[in-house]
């Protein structure tokens, strides 16, 4: 099968075509024909400090599919061939950048019937994290948070996208995004932002001028550490602060004390990595919300703009992981089926 990978650490450079092995499907896997994938952060993080596992010659990246099951594994109840299915896979087994793809069906759900494989392929692994991080690790509840702000700072982001999406029309929240640029403010208050502050300024004296003195929720979902100082000042008095990204250094708890603050960490790979019994939630979830898409209450959260989706290639890739590093993307880069002719490996030889 055709894939994208790489042999040793650095950055989307490293990123060239190969073939690979078709896999081979285990107990509750899904054998799942890609048809769209979707780049994010963690693919560009991944590549810089992590190479091929012991016995792999090549490392795939890729944690957001749409495709086709084309086989089941002995144990899988929920699936057959020739569902269309959605899914963020796990990052301790290949990524999807591949034209085959193995992943337990208790992750997976059947994407949604009016959406595109493209457009499918956009949500996943940003719609667990957001899901998990409003509603499991700030502990908002469904038509709950009535009087209450939510601060999202990057909401014009992949995770703030569908954030702003699940706050504004399944909550009574008052969502309050951060954007820098006039396209990405007009895409949050697309998405439903109520407000909209500038995060290249001081946040603080922003919110005050909405009326807001303080906030009992907070999702820092990009440059945590540039904005952290911003963020205590401005929490309310055992408010939460839920983290997604990497912040260099780490985080001082120490001046959460006084507010009795509390600080979550959401990584939506946790349950899959660990194999936990709740792992099924992650399916449960995407299943709904392909419900809730259907019905309109949620859209796609591809990028802005008219352009189609490019094959599914390593320079494509390349491409995708150089714009989401420059930190200008507006939703999400998707990439769309594997294109007319097969991939040149005769350089990149075969890894299997």
């Amino acid at each position: 099968m055709r894939a994208i990978g790489y042999r040793t650490t650095g950055d989307a450079s490293r990123l060239e075509d190969v073939e690979l092995p078709d896999p081979t499907p285990g107990e509750r896997d899904l054998l799942v024909e890609v048809r769209a994938v979707s780049v994010n952060p963690v693919d560009t993080k991944i590549i810089g400090r992590q190479g091929p596992d012991e016995g792999e010659d090549v490392k795939v990246l890729g944690w957001d599919v749409a495709g086709v099951v084309r086989e089941v594994g002995p144990g899988v109840t929920g699936f057959a061939a020739g569902d269309e299915v959605w899914y963020a896979g796990s990052l301790v087994r290949p990524g999807a950048d591949s034209e085959l793809h193995l992943v337990d069906e208790r992750i997976a759900a059947r994407k949604p019937s009016s959406l595109s494989f493209a457009e499918a392929a956009a949500l996943p692994l940003t719609t667990i994290t957001a899901w998990e991080l409003l509603f499991d690790r700030l502990g908002v509840e469904r038509d709950g948070g009535e009087g209450q702000v939510l601060l999202v700072v990057g909401a014009a982001g992949g995770v703030g996208s569908i954030l702003v999406q699940l706050a504004s029309r399944l909550t009574r929240l008052r969502v309050v995004g951060t954007a820098s640029r006039p396209e990405s403010e007009q895409w949050a208050r697309d998405l439903g932002a109520h407000d909209v502050v500038d995060h290249s300024q001081e946040l603080v004296p922003q919110l005050r001028d909405l009326g807001i003195d303080s906030v009992p929720l907070v999702a820092a979902l990009t440059h945590t550490d540039e904005h952290y100082e911003q963020l205590v000042e401005a929490l309310a008095p055992q408010g939460r602060i839920a983290v997604i990204d990497d912040p260099e250094g780490g985080l001082n708890i120490a001046p959460l004390k006084q507010k009795s603050g509390s600080l979550h960490w959401e990584f939506m790979f946790t349950r899959s990595m660990f194999g936990t019994d709740d792992m099924h939630l992650q399916g449960d979830l995407l299943a709904e919300v392909a419900r809730l898409v259907d019905e309109g209450v949620l859209r796609t959260t591809t990028g802005a703009g008219d352009e189609a989706p490019k094959p599914i290639s390593a320079a494509a890739l390349r491409e995708a992981h150089e714009f989401i590093s420059s930190h200008r993307a507006v939703g999400k880069v998707v990439l769309e089926g594997w294109g007319d002719d097969r991939a040149d490996t005769s350089a990149a030889g075969s890894a299997g």
